[in-house]
């Protein structure tokens, strides 16, 4: 009864969703099981690509030599594409660029090219037959994942690949020292994306952060990771890969009644994990005060006695009070204090390690204004 009762609240909450994304976004929900039909032509590339291509090197900071907040962006991001009116567009990242230039962050950065991730990288919490599937369904030029509701173009699979990279990439920079934190504007987004065969979901082909978590792990011999998640939807699959775990403590502060419909505060993990996962459920209207004292009162004494390694956040600015797809009410002073709050509880216990990858955010001037809210404080620390 308890998992009827469950499965009808994701279908609720998917409606919903379906209901605040708009009649451009129908294809999002729609049966995959059925045959997808192929893509028209991709829509051309922002215009400002190649200034934005030309002020990025790959794989090596620029600018002064001493330790610098690391900035992670690739072309290739833009050329996913989503398909006309969806709110998860190439602009997105070019709004991000544009506003960090015009408040004079951009020259402050260490600006890099990720390169891809590989499969086994990826491999480390994504089914082998998923990866295979994903990249197969990409190239066949199908607009939707078969494993739900992810748009997909055939540049689909080397942005994933990409947005992967330099989670990993960054994870690797900051813990070897040569950053001293990072922001990753990447896409697709990937907290949605789930362990298991069927793991594409709500705009997410790879989960970004829980592969970098792993990478740290694997790569790196960190011994536990905290994954802190402030998107306005429940980061459902970076919590399903780390159920049972009990090595990577995940904070998730969601919108109440929102997709994909999980993130109720009883589901706290099993196993070694039991106690490590936290969901918050916020109130609609909730803002930048409510989630300063909840990251002051619960999250900052509960990541010191886990004594974490590394901080992750997957940032999702659709929690933002101007974004489309939420009701929440924070704005980009409130995102700044919240990556002050961690910057400053990462210096504490990890050395300062602490890197962050965009997720949601679909007000332009918004999540522009509040990634460059978040890059200016890490650019203080």
């Amino acid at each position: 009864m308890r998992e009827k009762r469950a499965d009808q609240a994701k279908r609720e909450a998917r409606r919903r969703f379906l209901q605040l994304t708009g009649a451009s976004a129908v294809g999002l929900l729609l049966d995959c099981s059925k045959e997808s039909p192929a893509r028209p032509p991709e829509r051309t590339v922002p215009r400002h690509e190649p200034a934005v291509a030309k002020s990025l090197k790959p794989n090596a900071p620029e600018l002064r030599a001493e330790q610098k907040t690391g900035f992670y962006f690739h072309p290739a991001f833009l050329k996913h594409d989503t398909g006309p009116r969806h709110p998860e567009r190439p602009e997105r990242l070019t709004a991000i660029i544009d506003r960090l230039k015009a408040d004079g962050l951009w020259r402050e950065l260490a600006r890099l090219q990720p390169s891809p991730a590989t499969t086994d990288t990826i491999a480390a919490v994504h089914d082998p037959a998923y990866i295979q599937l994903a990249k197969n369904e990409i190239e066949q030029g199908r607009i939707q994942l078969s494993t739900g509701d992810t748009p997909v173009s055939k540049a689909s699979y080397e942005a994933a690949l990409l947005a992967a990279g330099a989670a990993c990439q960054a994870t690797t920079a900051v813990i070897e020292g040569t950053l001293k934190n990072a922001f990753c504007a990447i896409r697709p987004p990937g907290h949605h994306a789930r362990p298991g065969a069927h793991g594409g979901m709500g705009f997410c082909v790879f989960n970004n952060i829980a592969i970098a978590a792993r990478h740290a792990q694997q790569a790196h011999g960190i011994k536990r990771v905290l994954i802190v998640d402030w998107d306005v939807h429940h980061g459902n699959g970076t919590q399903e890969t780390f159920w049972t775990d009990g090595t990577v403590m995940n904070f998730h502060t969601q919108q109440k009644g929102l997709y994909p419909g999980t993130g109720h505060p009883s589901e706290r993990g099993e196993g070694k994990a039991r106690g490590h996962i936290w969901n918050f459920e916020m109130a609609p209207g909730a803002g930048n005060t409510a989630y300063e004292k909840l990251y002051t009162e619960k999250l900052v004494p509960t990541a010191r006695a886990f004594k974490s390694e590394l901080i992750l956040i997957s940032a999702g600015y659709d929690s933002h009070r101007d974004d489309p797809l939420g009701g929440l009410a924070l704005d980009e002073h409130g995102f700044g204090r919240l990556t002050g709050i961690l910057a400053e509880l990462a210096k504490e216990i990890c050395n300062g390690r602490l890197v962050v990858c965009l997720e949601g955010g679909y007000d332009l001037t918004a999540t522009a204004a509040s990634a460059a809210e978040t890059i200016r404080i890490l650019a203080q620390m």
